[in-house]
């Protein structure tokens, strides 16, 4: 089975490739974790995060959002002491203020999932590149994205973090041509 060069030969690689990434994502919940969990990997790699994941959802609620919302500092301090996930005060309290964030988004949007499919039209957009070299790590929407969500008053959120944030719930469809997931 073909799948896209970037999978390599690591387990949870392989595994995230082939029944997650760039299948689409409508669940509010799920597309705020991977939203904070993109943000957590700023600096360091996915394969680091992904190593880490069912650690970040145990410690996070598994990303209920009213819950993260609603942290508090005995909360913050718990986070802080978990040796499981990334401790990291800016991030943690990064995304505690996301989550009030996408409140707000919900209640002017009806749903995180229609403020975020909106930048696509509501339609995954599907590229062709032959291999993990020819993929770009940002481009004008991720950067209209990011820009908003930054005015918002979101953090690392930056271009190249919600591009991969994109790959990621399925907005864009970056699966090498060839690749055997390319339009599940």
């Amino acid at each position: 089975m073909k799948r896209c060069g970037w999978a390599g030969n690591d387990y949870d690689y392989i595994k995230y490739h082939d029944e997650e990434w760039g299948k689409e994502v409508h669940n509010d919940q799920s597309l705020f974790e991977l939203l904070i969990l993109e943000g957590f990997q700023a600096g360091l790699s996915w394969i680091t995060i992904l190593k880490k994941r069912k650690a970040f959802q145990e410690a996070f609620d598994y990303f209920d959002i009213v819950k993260v919302a609603n942290y508090d500092q005995y909360k913050i301090d718990e986070l802080l002491a978990n040796k499981g996930i990334v401790r990291n005060r800016l991030k943690i309290k990064n995304a505690i203020k996301a989550a009030n964030l996408v409140l707000e988004i919900q209640k002017e949007y009806g749903s995180l999932d229609q403020y975020l499919w909106s930048y696509v039209e509501f339609q995954p957009i599907i590229n062709h590149y032959e291999s993990t070299k020819d993929l770009p790590v940002e481009s004008e929407l991720s950067k209209r994205l990011s820009g908003d969500l930054y005015k918002r008053g979101f953090r690392f959120v930056g271009s190249v973090i919600c591009y991969s944030f994109m790959q990621a719930v399925g907005m864009i469809n970056d699966h090498e041509e060839g690749c055997h997931f390319k339009y599940k």
